[in-house]
């Protein structure tokens, strides 16, 4: 006998051997799990026929809900797409706060200062607002119940909660000897989308931070604001995305009529190989023309941030500075699922107006698969500008963000290691600051002497002095310092004005903007940026 056959035979006696052993309840059961009816495919059959027999007689008694939710984890692993998820209700609510920036509570924004929770921001029309709460607010009590030792999370759970019903929020502020109670009834609140601001010679500079509802009013609304700008700056770094019907308008505001926006490529519902395409056309005329823009990119900028950028880039609109964007150039259906859950596949392709594809291939866990940069193929703009066509949007002008110097790294490696929490004081000082800047009616600035106490703060917290006293850490905490001020007195222009220092992306945009009347100038300026870059000429602007 040879051993292949030996094996056959041993592995038959034992699976005979086993049947044998089963219970007389599990005998029952195995001969009940037989095939499904006639119009389930083989796999269907197959899958049923495993889920009832693990259901039933796996010594582990899983749940039925357990194998259906790993069956699900199955399904969507298999798909091989980074981007497909089942979210759960509480998921749903998440995803929808973050991309409509809506979500029912009081309208403050909190931060954990000098071990209380502080209101740090009161967004505008909101039931805080209407009822007079302020910035620099400590919340003490909330129902009746002590909140001091509460966290920021903790707070937020409970103000939170369905519009209409109320909530009582009790806080010390300064110069008022017993806690002010605030009866609140909760609404509706929206979180800005867009956050403007402007430097001294009338450039204009806007963040997004996602791509929420209420994006494009958001945007016109600042157009409006500043009638007289000499060029506009759109920040689009770090936004992940969001609504891409709010991406498409807001390209419609700096288009012409008639210009294509973007499109798609997605399968035919149960087809496959007959790819269904859709196009979205400008239909409004442009609000501001003439005005030079600059559009900031980097490797974080994603989806509806790059469906915004290929448009103006494709159409010579606006150039694009900083680093290759994320490449999630993929679209992404949401679907209702029954219990409140929903499915998110991937189901098509964006492509920017010149028919670019904005996808960059990845892996199962996000990781960008290995390409050959010498093989993209490349296309020409109007204008005959050279550019990229495929694999997200690559920036006109290339430009690294900035790194932590050596001492840098020390002085936070350090904080980290004498438990002293650097970020937290720097949020301190610029919260104390806004408030006495904001009491003497001066712009955010650094003023010496405070800035001093705060550094004599960090030593006394446990930092050495000699790493403070480092090249270059003193400028590094300046800088920081500076931001905080800026952001606590909500003054984006000020915070653009000191962000030059260690933002190279955004100087590199300034001084093109500088020195152009037109976008066809700004052009020609980027144009003589690279050429130095390829030289190694550091001055050509």
């Amino acid at each position: 006998m040879t051993h292949t056959n030996l094996s056959s035979r041993l592995a038959g006696a034992l699976a005979l051997l086993a049947v044998a052993a089963m219970p007389a309840f599990a005998q029952t059961t195995a001969s009940r799990i037989t095939p499904g009816d006639a119009t389930a495919s083989a796999g269907e059959d197959v899958f049923r026929s495993t889920l009832e027999a693990i259901s039933t007689l796996h010594m582990s008694a899983p749940s039925d809900s357990a194998l259906w939710e790993r069956a699900i984890d199955g399904l969507i692993e298999g798909l091989d797409d980074p981007y497909a998820e089942v979210f759960t209700p509480a998921e749903v609510a998440a995803f929808e706060e973050q991309n409509t920036g809506n979500y029912a509570g009081i309208g403050i924004q909190i931060t954990e200062l000098n071990d209380m929770v502080t209101v740090t921001a009161v967004f505008n029309a909101t039931p805080a607002d209407d009822m007079g709460m302020q910035e620099g607010d400590v919340i003490v009590e909330i129902d009746g119940v002590d909140a001091r030792d509460f966290t920021t999370d903790s707070v937020s759970k409970v103000v939170r909660g369905t519009p209409g019903t109320q909530v009582t929020v009790k806080v010390e502020r300064a110069g008022y000897d017993q806690p002010i109670p605030f009866e609140l009834t909760r609404a509706e609140v929206h979180v800005p989308t867009v956050r403007s601001g402007a430097f001294d010679d009338g450039l204009a500079y806007v963040v997004m931070d996602r791509f929420a509802r209420g994006a494009v009013q958001e945007m016109d609304s600042v157009l409006r604001e500043y009638p007289a700008m000499n060029g506009l700056i759109i920040d689009l770094r770090g936004n992940p995305g969001g609504y891409l019907d709010e991406a498409l308008m807001l390209s419609d505001l700096f288009l012409s009529p008639g210009q294509k926006l973007a499109s798609t490529r997605s399968r035919t519902p149960g087809r496959t190989g007959e790819p269904t395409e859709e196009s979205w056309d400008d239909r409004v005329p442009p609000r501001i023309p003439d005005v030079p823009m600059v559009v900031l990119v980097d490797e974080f900028s994603a989806s509806a941030s790059e469906i915004l950028a290929g448009a103006l880039q494709d159409h010579d609109r606006a150039l694009v500075v900083g680093q290759r964007s994320f490449g999630k150039g993929l679209v992404q259906t949401v679907m209702p699922l029954p219990h409140g859950r929903q499915l998110r596949l991937t189901t098509g392709e964006w492509l920017t107006p010149l028919g670019r594809s904005l996808h960059r291939p990845r892996a199962s866990d996000g990781r960008p698969l290995p390409e050959d940069v010498d093989t993209f193929p490349r296309i020409q703009s109007e204008l005959g500008r050279d550019l990229v066509a495929v694999g997200g949007i690559f920036p006109d002008v290339p430009v690294a963000d900035d790194t932590l110097t050596l001492a840098e790294r020390d002085l936070l490696q350090a904080a980290v290691d004498a438990e002293v929490p650097l970020p937290l004081r720097i949020a301190e000082f610029g919260f104390a600051e806004a408030q006495a800047l904001n009491g003497a009616g001066q712009a955010p600035t650094l003023r010496e002497q405070p800035f001093q106490a705060f550094l004599d703060q960090l030593v006394s917290d446990g930092l050495e002095q000699s790493l403070l006293e480092a090249d270059g850490v003193e400028d590094y905490l300046r800088w920081r310092a500076s931001l905080s001020v800026a952001d606590r007195m909500a003054d984006l222009g000020a915070r653009a004005e000191f962000l030059q220092s260690r933002d190279p992306v955004l100087r590199e945009a300034v001084q093109l903007l500088r020195g152009a009347a037109s976008q066809s100038a700004l052009y020609a300026a980027a144009a003589r940026v690279v050429e130095a870059q390829s030289t190694g000429d550091p001055g050509a602007h």
